[in-house]
């Protein structure tokens, strides 16, 4: 199987050395990853995409040893384990056109722009409800969404503004719907959580933890069963099912997984783990904070990525949706994020450390102007 994604077996790796790093270079790359793993011999690899020594981004790395396990289970990839990969080729892999950049940071750039107008509008008392923003995760909206078709599915959780202007869907109808205009694209009836477009297959924003996750999985087996059933011969759709790291520990994540496993479904599950459910972090709210490793479990590739860096996004997104084009199964993409904002505009913020907000901005800032150059 040629794909980057197919995952041959399951190995227990030898126990990896604690080694501490800067904050600022804490996050995986999975450039760097695959092409040191490509030399090393196949008795001892443990490199797949998301396979990493270092996946958390710790500003305390006490506490954080104290929650790293010494081995973890991991997918190998044939394209890592069989073939010798240059640090040339790899790079080659992230290139794109002109065209495509400027997409890419126009797309970020909306999604920036339209999030700090909701909250001037909020603070303004002009818009009511509760308003979650994506400021921080734009790369990974940006990254995945616009590799689709427009016949592909996309499913959001209640921080769904930015996934529904990437979506296609116009900036003027996704702020008339949070203003509770009739021009809304729910003609004014969602509001902020409830974005829903039938033209452009955006299956909504769920304001519940998990509650889209089997939306996602039902309209993954539609397309499949139009395909192999109904004989639809060019019904490849797919479908991406977004939500955050705090839903990766409810029941529904773990049995659409699962069921998207064993029926080979065409849908990517997207982790955007901006490291922070509500007021909980994540190193203290989940058992193995590596929820990549979540998806070998199942029987399907887990890879975990640099959420700021839509260039590796987009990568690791591209082979995500064709190995699911291709009939070949689901993927689950763990994306490190980080959101600059409060959980909601009413929540003060007052719980995450300044500095390490000032730090993940930096990153982010840098990341976009890598695009614009």
């Amino acid at each position: 199987m040629s794909s980057a994604f197919s995952a041959t077996k399951i190995i227990q790796p030898r126990p990896l050395k604690s080694t501490s790093r800067s904050p600022d270079k804490a996050f995986f790359d999975p450039l760097k990853t695959s092409t040191a793993s490509a030399s090393a011999s196949s008795s001892s690899s443990s490199s797949f995409l998301g396979s990493t020594h270092k996946l958390r981004l710790h500003f305390n790395s006490a506490a954080a040893h104290t929650r790293r396990r010494s081995t973890s289970v991991v997918a190998v990839s044939d394209v890592v384990k069989d073939k010798k990969l240059k640090s040339t080729s790899s790079l080659s892999n992230l290139l794109i056109t002109k065209s495509e950049g400027l997409e890419l940071y126009e797309d970020m750039v909306l999604g920036r722009s339209f999030e700090d107008m909701c909250a001037q509008m909020y603070y303004r008392g002009k818009m009511f409800g509760f308003v979650h923003l994506y400021n921080g995760q734009e790369a990974v909206s940006t990254g995945f969404i616009k590799l689709l078709n427009k016949e592909d599915c996309v499913v959001s959780t209640y921080r769904d503004h930015v996934h529904a202007l990437s979506k296609g869907v116009p900036a003027r109808s996704v702020m008339s719907e949070l203003f509770g205009k009739a021009t809304g694209c729910c003609r004014g009836q969602g509001g902020s959580m409830h974005m829903f477009s039938k033209q452009h297959n955006l299956l909504g924003g769920f304001a519940f933890i998990g509650e889209g996750i089997p939306v996602a999985t039902g309209a993954a087996f539609t397309s499949k069963y139009r395909r192999e059933v109904l004989k639809e011969a060019d019904c490849d759709h797919v479908t991406l099912a977004f939500f955050g790291d705090g839903t990766c520990n409810n029941g529904q994540f773990f049995e659409c997984l699962n069921m998207a496993a064993l029926w080979k479904l065409p849908i990517v599950f997207v982790v955007e783990n901006n490291l922070w459910a509500i007021g909980m972090s994540h190193l203290r709210a989940t058992s193995d904070p590596q929820i990549w490793k979540k998806g070998p479990a199942f029987g399907m590739p887990g890879v975990h990525v640099d959420g700021m860096d839509v260039l590796k996004v987009r990568q690791v997104a591209k082979e995500a949706i064709a190995r699911a084009r291709r009939g070949e199964g689901p993927t689950l993409v763990e994306c490190e994020t980080y959101r600059f904002r409060g959980h909601s505009l009413a929540d003060p913020d007052e719980l995450r450390d300044p500095a390490e907000k000032a730090c993940l901005r930096k990153r982010s800032h840098r990341c976009i102007e890598k695009i614009h150059d």
